[in-house]
C-alpha cells in the first residue's frame, strides 16, 4: 500500500543521511596490513546487521509471529497445519522484506561511495603498481598497497600507482553497488508480480481488503485505548475514591500504608486462572481487597 511505500522511502532516506554522517565523522582507514580488511568490513557489515535486527524488532508482525499460538480449541489437522505453515512463511517473508530496506540501502550507498571498499581490499589488488621494484616481496607490496587509501602515507613516486589503484577499486565498488540495487529492484518487482498472480482476489477486491484491514486496526486501537482506560478507571476509583476529571467530588479515599505497599514495587503479568490475568499490582489489589478504610469529605464550594 501507499503507507508501506512511504514508510520504506522514509527509512531509505534516513539511512542514506545516517550513512553520510557516519562516514564523515567516524570512518578513518587505518592503512595498515591486516587491519584494513577488518575495519572496512566492520563498517560495511555491522551497521547493516544492526539495521536488520532493528527492522525486525520494530515490526509488530514479528511479535505477532513470535507470540502467536494456535488455539487450544482448534483441532490440528493436516490441512490446518499446512495452511499455518504457509501463513508463517508468508508473514516471515513480508517481515524480512520490510526489515531489509535499511540494511540494503546502507550497503548500496556505502558501495557507491566507495571509501569502505577501497579501504578493505586495497592491499589485495592483483596489479603491480607503477615504478615498483619487480623484485619486491609480496609482503612488502601488500604493505605499500595498504597505505594507498591514505594519500599522505604514499611516497611521491607512487602517486600515479595510487591513483590507478584507487580508480580501479572505486570502479569495482560502484559496479557492485548498482548491481545490488538492480537485483533488489528486480526481485521486488517479480515478488509483487508473483503475489498478484497467485492472489485469489481481484485488483479492486484486494484494495477493499487492504482498506478494511487498515480501518479495522485503527478502530481496534481506538477501542483498546478506550476499553483499557475505562477498565483502569474502575481500579483507580476504588483506590482513591474518585477518578481524574470527575465533577462534584464529595469525598476522597485515603489509602492505608499497607495498601500503598501492596501497589508499589515491580509489576509482573500474573495469571489468576486459566483465562484471566492481573495486569498490574493495582489491578491485583482491586480484585482481591475491599475498598474499606478512611474517607475524607471535600468542600464543594471553593
Amino acid at each position: 500500500g501507499k503507507e508501506v511505500v512511504i514508510a520504506n522511502a522514509i527509512i531509505a532516506i534516513l539511512t542514506i543521511g545516517g550513512q553520510q554522517l557516519f562516514s564523515f565523522f567516524t570512518f578513518s582507514c587505518p592503512c595498515h596490513v591486516g587491519q584494513n580488511l577488518i575495519y572496512g568490513l566492520a563498517f560495511l557489515g555491522v551497521p547493516a546487521l544492526i539495521l536488520l535486527i532493528v527492522g525486525y524488532a520494530l515490526n509488530n508482525q514479528t511479535w505477532r509471529l513470535v507470540t502467536g499460538r494456535r488455539s487450544h480449541f482448534e483441532k490440528e489437522t493436516t490441512s490446518n497445519r499446512l495452511l499455518n505453515c504457509k501463513l508463517i512463511c508468508f508473514v516471515l517473508c513480508s517481515i524480512t522484506g520490510r526489515a531489509l530496506v535499511a540494511p540494503i540501502t546502507w550497503l548500496a550507498v556505502t558501495l557507491i561511495n566507495g571509501s569502505y571498499y577501497v579501504c578493505a581490499v586495497s592491499e589485495y589488488v592483483p596489479v603491480y603498481y607503477y615504478g615498483a621494484n619487480p623484485n619486491v616481496t609480496d609482503s612488502e607490496r601488500r604493505r605499500i598497497l595498504a597505505t594507498f587509501p591514505c594519500s599522505e602515507l604514499v611516497p611521491p613516486e607512487m602517486s600515479r600507482a595510487r591513483d590507478e589503484v584507487i580508480l580501479l577499486l572505486r570502479y569495482q565498488s560502484h559496479v557492485a553497488g548498482w548491481l545490488l540495487i538492480a537485483v533488489v529492484v528486480i526481485t521486488v518487482f517479480l515478488s509483487y508480480c508473483l503475489a498478484s498472480c497467485f492472489s485469489p482476489l481481484s485488483f479492486l477486491h484486494f484494495r477493499y481488503w487492504s482498506s478494511y484491514v487498515h480501518n479495522e486496526q485503527i478502530l481496534f486501537d481506538e477501542a483498546t485505548e478506550q476499553h483499557s482506560r475505562l477498565y483502569a478507571m474502575q481500579h483507580v476509583r476504588k483506590f482513591f475514591g474518585f477518578v481524574p476529571g470527575s465533577e462534584n467530588v464529595k469525598e476522597i479515599r485515603i489509602p492505608s500504608l499497607r495498601e500503598w505497599q501492596a501497589i508499589s514495587g515491580l509489576a509482573f503479568l500474573k495469571q489468576v486462572d486459566e483465562e484471566h490475568y492481573d495486569y498490574s499490582l493495582l489491578h491485583d489489589w482491586a480484585l482481591k481487597e475491599r475498598a474499606n478504610g478512611k474517607y475524607l469529605k471535600t468542600d464543594e464550594d471553593p
